[in-house]
Protein backbone atom coordinates (compact mmCIF):
# COMPACT_ATOMS: atom_id res chain seq x y z
CA UNK A 1 0.00 0.00 0.00
CA UNK A 2 3.02 2.39 0.77
CA UNK A 3 4.66 1.98 -2.13
CA UNK A 4 1.18 2.21 -4.11
CA UNK A 5 0.52 5.96 -2.54
CA UNK A 6 4.07 6.46 -3.51
CA UNK A 7 3.85 5.44 -7.03
CA UNK A 8 0.70 7.86 -7.32
CA UNK A 9 2.54 11.24 -5.91
CA UNK A 10 5.54 10.13 -7.82
CA UNK A 11 4.19 9.58 -11.42
CA UNK A 12 0.12 11.16 -10.80
CA UNK A 13 -0.34 14.51 -12.51
CA UNK A 14 -0.45 16.86 -8.97
CA UNK A 15 -0.35 19.90 -10.88
CA UNK A 16 -4.23 18.41 -12.41
CA UNK A 17 -5.37 17.33 -9.39
CA UNK A 18 -4.51 20.74 -7.84
CA UNK A 19 -6.06 22.67 -10.35
CA UNK A 20 -9.16 20.02 -9.98
CA UNK A 21 -9.46 20.32 -6.04
CA UNK A 22 -9.49 24.42 -6.34
CA UNK A 23 -12.10 24.25 -8.62
CA UNK A 24 -14.32 22.06 -6.90
CA UNK A 25 -13.63 23.77 -3.98
CA UNK A 26 -14.70 26.73 -5.28
CA UNK A 27 -17.44 25.01 -6.71
CA UNK A 28 -18.34 23.62 -3.20
CA UNK A 29 -18.22 27.60 -2.05
CA UNK A 30 -20.99 28.48 -4.24
CA UNK A 31 -23.08 25.14 -3.74
CA UNK A 32 -23.53 26.27 0.11
CA UNK A 33 -24.60 30.13 -1.13
CA UNK A 34 -26.80 28.28 -3.79
CA UNK A 35 -28.56 26.09 -1.56
CA UNK A 36 -28.80 28.31 1.83
CA UNK A 37 -32.27 29.23 1.09
CA UNK A 38 -33.45 25.40 0.95
CA UNK A 39 -34.45 23.67 4.54
CA UNK A 40 -32.78 20.77 4.04
CA UNK A 41 -29.68 23.34 2.17
CA UNK A 42 -26.31 21.63 4.07
CA UNK A 43 -27.05 18.13 2.45
CA UNK A 44 -26.27 19.10 -0.62
CA UNK A 45 -22.86 20.58 0.40
CA UNK A 46 -22.51 17.07 2.19
CA UNK A 47 -22.74 15.10 -0.75
CA UNK A 48 -20.76 17.24 -2.96
CA UNK A 49 -18.16 17.23 -0.42
CA UNK A 50 -18.31 13.20 -0.14
CA UNK A 51 -18.70 12.89 -3.88
CA UNK A 52 -15.12 14.93 -4.42
CA UNK A 53 -13.42 12.62 -1.59
CA UNK A 54 -14.61 9.24 -3.54
CA UNK A 55 -13.77 11.18 -6.94
CA UNK A 56 -9.78 11.81 -5.30
CA UNK A 57 -9.63 8.30 -4.70
CA UNK A 58 -11.00 7.31 -8.58
CA UNK A 59 -8.16 9.94 -9.34
CA UNK A 60 -5.74 8.20 -7.76
CA UNK A 61 -6.85 4.37 -8.86
CA UNK A 62 -6.88 5.28 -12.35
CA UNK A 63 -3.47 7.20 -12.57
CA UNK A 64 -2.25 3.78 -11.55
CA UNK A 65 -3.95 1.86 -14.14
CA UNK A 66 -2.09 0.77 -17.51
CA UNK A 67 -5.22 2.30 -19.70
CA UNK A 68 -4.26 0.70 -23.30
CA UNK A 69 -4.10 -2.99 -21.53
CA UNK A 70 -7.42 -1.93 -19.40
CA UNK A 71 -9.12 -1.40 -22.39
CA UNK A 72 -7.97 -3.87 -24.99
CA UNK A 73 -8.63 -6.28 -22.44
CA UNK A 74 -11.88 -5.09 -21.44
CA UNK A 75 -13.43 -3.31 -24.77
CA UNK A 76 -16.06 -5.73 -25.44
CA UNK A 77 -17.35 -5.67 -21.72
CA UNK A 78 -16.96 -2.06 -21.42
CA UNK A 79 -19.41 -1.32 -24.35
CA UNK A 80 -21.80 -4.33 -23.15
CA UNK A 81 -21.80 -2.62 -19.41
CA UNK A 82 -22.81 1.29 -21.44
CA UNK A 83 -25.32 -0.26 -23.10
CA UNK A 84 -26.66 -2.19 -19.97
CA UNK A 85 -26.70 0.46 -17.59
CA UNK A 86 -28.30 2.98 -20.25
CA UNK A 87 -30.83 0.35 -20.72
CA UNK A 88 -31.36 -0.11 -16.81
CA UNK A 89 -32.78 3.32 -17.04
CA UNK A 90 -35.63 1.78 -18.69
CA UNK A 91 -37.13 -0.33 -15.60
CA UNK A 92 -35.23 1.64 -12.96
CA UNK A 93 -35.05 5.14 -14.01
CA UNK A 94 -36.52 8.12 -12.26
CA UNK A 95 -37.68 11.38 -13.78
CA UNK A 96 -35.60 14.70 -12.42
CA UNK A 97 -36.48 17.81 -12.00
CA UNK A 98 -36.21 18.69 -16.06
CA UNK A 99 -38.09 15.73 -16.55
CA UNK A 100 -35.97 13.99 -17.88
CA UNK A 101 -35.19 9.65 -17.15
CA UNK A 102 -31.98 10.43 -15.96
CA UNK A 103 -31.35 8.84 -12.44
CA UNK A 104 -31.29 5.33 -10.69
CA UNK A 105 -32.07 5.31 -6.82
CA UNK A 106 -30.03 3.42 -4.93
CA UNK A 107 -32.28 1.16 -2.76
CA UNK A 108 -30.97 2.42 1.50
CA UNK A 109 -29.47 5.20 0.02
CA UNK A 110 -30.51 8.85 -0.26
CA UNK A 111 -28.26 9.42 -3.72
CA UNK A 112 -28.95 8.69 -7.14
CA UNK A 113 -26.27 7.56 -9.68
CA UNK A 114 -26.78 8.79 -13.54
CA UNK A 115 -25.93 6.65 -16.24
CA UNK A 116 -25.04 9.08 -18.99
CA UNK A 117 -22.30 10.67 -16.81
CA UNK A 118 -21.01 6.39 -15.92
CA UNK A 119 -21.06 6.13 -19.68
CA UNK A 120 -19.18 8.85 -20.97
CA UNK A 121 -16.20 8.05 -18.99
CA UNK A 122 -15.86 4.62 -21.02
CA UNK A 123 -17.13 6.34 -24.31
CA UNK A 124 -13.71 8.15 -24.31
CA UNK A 125 -11.84 5.13 -23.89
CA UNK A 126 -13.57 3.04 -26.46
CA UNK A 127 -13.53 5.35 -29.29
CA UNK A 128 -9.97 6.24 -28.51
CA UNK A 129 -9.19 2.86 -28.53
CA UNK A 130 -11.02 2.16 -31.63
CA UNK A 131 -9.33 5.32 -33.87
CA UNK A 132 -6.15 4.63 -32.45
CA UNK A 133 -6.30 0.73 -33.85
CA UNK A 134 -7.04 1.60 -36.93
CA UNK A 135 -4.51 4.54 -37.44
CA UNK A 136 -1.65 1.99 -36.47
CA UNK A 137 -3.14 -0.18 -39.21
CA UNK A 138 -3.47 2.82 -41.70
CA UNK A 139 -7.08 1.95 -42.06
CA UNK A 140 -8.39 5.63 -40.78
CA UNK A 141 -8.74 6.78 -44.30
CA UNK A 142 -11.46 4.16 -45.35
CA UNK A 143 -14.79 5.38 -45.41
CA UNK A 144 -15.97 2.13 -43.55
CA UNK A 145 -13.55 2.56 -41.05
CA UNK A 146 -14.64 6.21 -40.62
CA UNK A 147 -18.80 4.76 -40.75
CA UNK A 148 -17.99 2.48 -37.88
CA UNK A 149 -16.26 5.02 -35.65
CA UNK A 150 -19.26 7.58 -36.13
CA UNK A 151 -21.82 4.81 -35.29
CA UNK A 152 -20.21 3.59 -32.39
CA UNK A 153 -20.70 7.24 -30.91
CA UNK A 154 -23.87 8.28 -32.78
CA UNK A 155 -25.13 4.52 -31.29
CA UNK A 156 -24.85 5.91 -27.72
CA UNK A 157 -26.26 9.27 -28.05
CA UNK A 158 -29.12 7.72 -30.10
CA UNK A 159 -29.87 5.11 -27.29
CA UNK A 160 -29.31 7.89 -24.39
CA UNK A 161 -31.23 10.30 -25.77
CA UNK A 162 -34.52 7.42 -26.75
CA UNK A 163 -34.32 6.05 -23.05
CA UNK A 164 -33.99 9.68 -21.35
CA UNK A 165 -35.05 12.54 -23.52
CA UNK A 166 -31.68 14.18 -22.46
CA UNK A 167 -30.68 16.72 -24.96
CA UNK A 168 -27.41 17.96 -23.77
CA UNK A 169 -25.58 14.91 -22.77
CA UNK A 170 -26.69 13.42 -26.32
CA UNK A 171 -25.29 16.58 -27.87
CA UNK A 172 -21.86 15.96 -25.72
CA UNK A 173 -21.49 12.23 -26.71
CA UNK A 174 -21.67 14.07 -30.50
CA UNK A 175 -19.19 16.54 -29.48
CA UNK A 176 -16.84 14.17 -27.69
CA UNK A 177 -16.92 12.06 -31.22
CA UNK A 178 -15.92 15.00 -33.09
CA UNK A 179 -13.37 15.63 -30.95
CA UNK A 180 -11.11 12.36 -30.52
CA UNK A 181 -11.97 11.72 -34.43
CA UNK A 182 -10.17 15.26 -35.44
CA UNK A 183 -7.76 14.33 -32.60
CA UNK A 184 -7.14 11.21 -34.55
CA UNK A 185 -6.52 12.72 -38.03
CA UNK A 186 -10.08 12.07 -39.62
CA UNK A 187 -9.98 14.12 -42.76
CA UNK A 188 -11.85 17.64 -43.24
CA UNK A 189 -14.43 16.49 -45.46
CA UNK A 190 -16.03 13.87 -43.40
CA UNK A 191 -16.72 16.40 -41.24
CA UNK A 192 -18.66 18.50 -43.57
CA UNK A 193 -20.70 15.81 -44.90
CA UNK A 194 -21.41 15.18 -41.28
CA UNK A 195 -22.19 18.47 -40.35
CA UNK A 196 -24.65 18.86 -44.13
CA UNK A 197 -26.22 15.59 -42.93
CA UNK A 198 -27.36 16.75 -39.38
CA UNK A 199 -28.62 20.54 -41.12
CA UNK A 200 -30.27 18.51 -43.29
CA UNK A 201 -31.80 16.13 -40.95
CA UNK A 202 -32.82 18.93 -38.76
CA UNK A 203 -34.91 20.59 -41.37
CA UNK A 204 -36.54 17.57 -42.07
CA UNK A 205 -37.20 16.30 -38.27
CA UNK A 206 -38.14 20.15 -37.31
CA UNK A 207 -41.62 19.74 -36.87
CA UNK A 208 -41.54 16.39 -35.24
CA UNK A 209 -39.18 17.65 -32.09
CA UNK A 210 -40.86 18.02 -28.91
CA UNK A 211 -42.45 21.86 -28.69
CA UNK A 212 -40.19 22.60 -25.70
CA UNK A 213 -37.09 21.68 -27.66
CA UNK A 214 -38.30 23.69 -30.11
CA UNK A 215 -38.97 26.92 -28.39
CA UNK A 216 -35.83 26.35 -26.63
CA UNK A 217 -33.62 27.04 -30.23
CA UNK A 218 -36.12 30.13 -31.95
CA UNK A 219 -35.71 32.04 -28.29
CA UNK A 220 -32.08 32.70 -28.98
CA UNK A 221 -32.81 34.32 -31.93
CA UNK A 222 -35.95 36.21 -31.48
CA UNK A 223 -36.00 37.46 -27.58
CA UNK A 224 -39.63 37.47 -27.78
CA UNK A 225 -40.61 35.12 -24.93
CA UNK A 226 -38.87 36.37 -21.69
CA UNK A 227 -41.54 34.61 -19.63
CA UNK A 228 -41.71 31.74 -20.93
CA UNK A 229 -39.05 30.18 -23.13
CA UNK A 230 -36.69 32.41 -22.15
CA UNK A 231 -38.01 33.46 -18.32
CA UNK A 232 -34.26 31.01 -17.08
CA UNK A 233 -31.28 32.78 -19.00
CA UNK A 234 -33.60 36.16 -18.68
CA UNK A 235 -32.90 35.55 -14.61
CA UNK A 236 -29.68 33.98 -15.30
CA UNK A 237 -27.96 37.46 -17.45
CA UNK A 238 -30.03 39.67 -14.62
CA UNK A 239 -28.01 37.61 -12.12
CA UNK A 240 -24.99 37.98 -14.01
CA UNK A 241 -25.56 41.54 -14.78
CA UNK A 242 -26.37 42.84 -11.77
CA UNK A 243 -23.04 41.49 -10.22
CA UNK A 244 -20.80 43.66 -11.99
CA UNK A 245 -17.16 43.90 -11.43
CA UNK A 246 -17.05 42.80 -8.15
CA UNK A 247 -20.31 41.64 -7.30
CA UNK A 248 -22.79 41.88 -4.64
CA UNK A 249 -20.69 39.36 -2.14
CA UNK A 250 -20.55 36.27 -1.22
CA UNK A 251 -23.64 34.91 0.55
CA UNK A 252 -25.58 38.20 -0.70
CA UNK A 253 -26.92 37.48 -4.34
CA UNK A 254 -30.63 39.41 -4.32
CA UNK A 255 -31.84 36.38 -6.28
CA UNK A 256 -29.34 33.76 -5.30
CA UNK A 257 -30.24 33.69 -1.72
CA UNK A 258 -34.11 33.86 -2.54
CA UNK A 259 -33.69 30.60 -4.52
CA UNK A 260 -35.02 33.07 -7.97
CA UNK A 261 -32.61 31.83 -10.76
CA UNK A 262 -33.64 28.51 -12.03
CA UNK A 263 -31.28 25.53 -10.95
CA UNK A 264 -28.86 28.01 -9.52
CA UNK A 265 -27.10 25.08 -7.96
CA UNK A 266 -26.71 23.19 -11.03
CA UNK A 267 -26.86 24.30 -14.55
CA UNK A 268 -26.62 27.58 -13.65
CA UNK A 269 -23.99 27.72 -10.92
CA UNK A 270 -22.35 30.58 -13.36
CA UNK A 271 -25.01 33.09 -12.70
CA UNK A 272 -24.36 32.58 -8.89
CA UNK A 273 -20.95 33.54 -9.20
CA UNK A 274 -21.67 36.33 -11.25
CA UNK A 275 -24.27 37.78 -9.37
CA UNK A 276 -22.29 37.40 -5.57
CA UNK A 277 -18.78 37.54 -7.16
CA UNK A 278 -18.95 39.71 -10.24
CA UNK A 279 -16.66 39.58 -12.98
CA UNK A 280 -13.64 38.65 -10.92
CA UNK A 281 -15.05 35.69 -9.98
CA UNK A 282 -16.62 34.25 -13.37
CA UNK A 283 -12.67 35.10 -14.77
CA UNK A 284 -11.08 33.04 -11.87
CA UNK A 285 -13.57 30.09 -12.48
CA UNK A 286 -12.72 30.74 -15.97
CA UNK A 287 -9.13 30.31 -15.44
CA UNK A 288 -9.50 27.40 -13.20
CA UNK A 289 -11.52 25.36 -16.17
CA UNK A 290 -9.35 26.92 -18.96
CA UNK A 291 -6.32 25.42 -16.79
CA UNK A 292 -7.83 22.24 -16.51
CA UNK A 293 -8.38 21.92 -20.31
CA UNK A 294 -5.03 22.95 -21.58
CA UNK A 295 -3.25 20.81 -18.75
CA UNK A 296 -5.40 17.87 -20.60
CA UNK A 297 -4.27 19.05 -23.97
CA UNK A 298 -0.42 19.29 -22.74
CA UNK A 299 -0.69 15.71 -21.46
CA UNK A 300 -2.10 14.73 -24.81
CA UNK A 301 0.87 16.13 -26.84
CA UNK A 302 3.59 14.65 -24.58
CA UNK A 303 2.14 10.66 -24.20
CA UNK A 304 3.73 8.00 -25.27
CA UNK A 305 1.62 6.50 -27.72
CA UNK A 306 -1.76 7.67 -30.07
CA UNK A 307 -4.33 5.76 -27.77
CA UNK A 308 -3.33 7.33 -24.68
CA UNK A 309 -2.82 10.63 -26.56
CA UNK A 310 -6.47 10.53 -27.60
CA UNK A 311 -7.82 9.78 -24.15
CA UNK A 312 -5.83 12.75 -22.87
CA UNK A 313 -7.38 15.26 -26.18
CA UNK A 314 -10.97 13.19 -25.49
CA UNK A 315 -11.41 14.04 -22.02
CA UNK A 316 -10.17 17.71 -22.34
CA UNK A 317 -12.03 18.11 -25.42
CA UNK A 318 -15.26 16.83 -23.07
CA UNK A 319 -14.64 19.51 -20.59
CA UNK A 320 -14.12 22.28 -22.85
CA UNK A 321 -17.28 21.42 -24.32
CA UNK A 322 -19.22 20.88 -21.25
CA UNK A 323 -17.86 24.45 -20.17
CA UNK A 324 -18.88 26.43 -23.52
CA UNK A 325 -22.07 24.64 -23.88
CA UNK A 326 -23.16 25.51 -20.06
CA UNK A 327 -21.58 29.28 -20.16
CA UNK A 328 -22.96 29.46 -23.63
CA UNK A 329 -26.42 28.43 -21.97
CA UNK A 330 -26.30 30.88 -19.18
CA UNK A 331 -25.38 33.83 -21.29
CA UNK A 332 -28.72 33.08 -23.32
CA UNK A 333 -26.30 32.29 -26.41
CA UNK A 334 -27.45 29.05 -26.76
CA UNK A 335 -30.20 26.93 -25.82
CA UNK A 336 -30.99 24.97 -22.58
CA UNK A 337 -29.67 21.71 -22.93
CA UNK A 338 -29.31 20.48 -19.08
CA UNK A 339 -25.40 20.76 -19.21
CA UNK A 340 -23.35 20.90 -15.81
CA UNK A 341 -20.59 23.34 -15.03
CA UNK A 342 -17.60 20.82 -15.17
CA UNK A 343 -16.14 20.76 -11.01
CA UNK A 344 -18.33 23.70 -10.37
CA UNK A 345 -21.50 22.46 -10.13
CA UNK A 346 -23.49 20.43 -7.58
CA UNK A 347 -23.85 16.52 -8.36
CA UNK A 348 -22.37 13.25 -6.89
CA UNK A 349 -21.97 11.23 -9.64
CA UNK A 350 -20.78 14.55 -11.97
CA UNK A 351 -18.23 15.11 -9.77
CA UNK A 352 -16.69 11.77 -8.87
CA UNK A 353 -16.65 10.89 -13.10
CA UNK A 354 -14.91 14.34 -13.43
CA UNK A 355 -12.66 13.51 -11.15
CA UNK A 356 -12.30 9.93 -12.39
CA UNK A 357 -11.60 11.51 -16.34
CA UNK A 358 -8.72 13.41 -14.91
CA UNK A 359 -7.39 10.53 -13.27
CA UNK A 360 -6.83 8.53 -17.03
CA UNK A 361 -5.26 11.80 -17.77
CA UNK A 362 -2.63 11.71 -15.08
CA UNK A 363 -2.57 8.03 -16.34
CA UNK A 364 -1.56 8.97 -19.39
CA UNK A 365 1.13 10.99 -17.92
CA UNK A 366 2.18 8.44 -15.95
CA UNK A 367 2.96 6.02 -18.15
CA UNK A 368 6.09 7.71 -19.27
CA UNK A 369 7.58 4.50 -21.28
CA UNK A 370 6.37 3.92 -24.97
CA UNK A 371 3.51 0.82 -24.65
CA UNK A 372 5.71 -1.83 -26.68
CA UNK A 373 8.75 -1.29 -23.57
CA UNK A 374 5.99 -1.73 -20.54
CA UNK A 375 5.61 -5.13 -19.41
CA UNK A 376 2.09 -5.29 -20.39
CA UNK A 377 1.30 -8.57 -19.27
CA UNK A 378 1.58 -8.05 -15.08
CA UNK A 379 0.05 -4.81 -16.09
CA UNK A 380 -3.42 -5.74 -14.47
Amino acid sequence: MKKTIQDFFHKGDMVLLSLCLAASGFGLLLIYSATRYLRNGNRYVMIQGIGILIGVVAYAVFTLVDIELFTEKLWKWMFLFNVAILLALIPFGRAGDSGNKNWIPIPGLPINIQPAEVVKLFLVLLLAYQCARLKDKELLAHPLSVILIAAHGLFFAALNLVISKDYGMSLLYVLMLIIIMWCAGVKWGWFALGFGGVVGAGVLLWGKLPAYIRNRVTIIFLRNDPGGAGWQQEHCVMAIATGGVTGQGYLQGSQTQRGIIPAQYTDEIFAVCGEELGLVGCAVMLLLLCAIIFRCFWVGRHAASRMTALVAFGFGGMFLAQTVINIAMTLYVFPVVGLTLPFFSYGGTSIIILFAAAGLVSGVKAKDLPSWLQDRGSAL
